[in-house]
């Protein structure tokens, strides 16, 4: 196909694909004649992955042409694709180190440990939570960090599921798009189906007997207070950290 084509098809522009030929991005097309190139559909999954790691991931342009140099890399397992794909996803804020932080990440280690995952504490995802951790505590509200077993149950088959469905793309760049789109988009997913959950949990708790001062809480106020909720929770998500903990073993 000529390069208005192969726009036509990803939706991205011209100049922005003869951009990413330059840079490096993107193989230049097989030349048809001294000012023509054809190109195919391998260009046309390279595009949507680029797209998928610049709009969806958050990636740098730099950062992007560190994971495509890992992904055309034969002799890199995939198992390494997915994990530097997931270490470049998500990068903690970089709080100033400290006693809190340093507490944190011990308890990240303990947690990690003790639930037998095959995972880099002091990765992206551990960082991640740590500073999550911090935050609670700054916010006085430290004794939700005794629910981190409980989330790390929950993460687990939430993760199985994600690496499930990676599992089933067979070229590497869909390998890697899913651990992307899977990442962020499966965060969202999640985050939206436990405020779900907070409502129905509230409303069999309280809306026929009340609260123990009477009044119940109607749903409203139950999407509100887990709104609230979901500031507390870790920035890696059941569903993205789930896939980032096993990638990145």
């Amino acid at each position: 196909m000529r390069i208005g084509e192969l726009s036509h098809r990803s939706g991205v522009p011209v100049p922005t694909i003869k951009f990413y030929v330059r840079e490096g991005l993107l193989p230049a097309g097989r030349l048809t004649s001294p000012n023509q190139a054809s190109y195919d559909e391998g260009h046309e999954r390279r595009l949507r992955l680029i797209r998928a790691l610049l709009d969806v991931g958050g990636l740098s342009l730099a950062a992007i042409g560190e994971v495509l140099r890992v992904v055309d890399d034969p002799e890199r397992p995939v198992h390494k694709v997915l994990g530097c794909t997931v270490k470049r996803l998500g990068q903690p804020a970089g709080d100033d180190p400290g006693p809190e932080l340093d507490e944190a990440r011990d308890e990240v280690a303990e947690l990690v440990e003790r639930r037998g995952w095959r995972a880099d504490a002091e990765g992206p995802a551990g960082e991640s939570l740590a500073e999550v951790i911090v935050a609670l505590r700054r916010a006085g509200h430290g004794g939700f960090v005794e629910l981190l077993d409980v989330y790390a149950a929950a993460a687990e088959p939430v993760a199985r599921a994600d690496l499930d469905y990676v599992g089933r793309r067979a070229a590497r760049e869909d390998l890697v798009e899913s651990v992307v789109v899977g990442t962020v988009l499966g965060e969202a997913m999640f985050g939206a189906l436990r405020r779900l959950a907070h409502v129905d949990a509230s409303a069999r708790a309280y809306e026929n007997g009340g609260g123990a001062d009477g009044e119940g809480v109607g749903a409203g106020d139950a999407e509100g207070a887990s709104d609230a909720g979901d500031a507390g929770g870790a920035r890696d998500g059941a569903g993205g950290a789930g896939t980032g903990a096993a990638a990145e073993g």
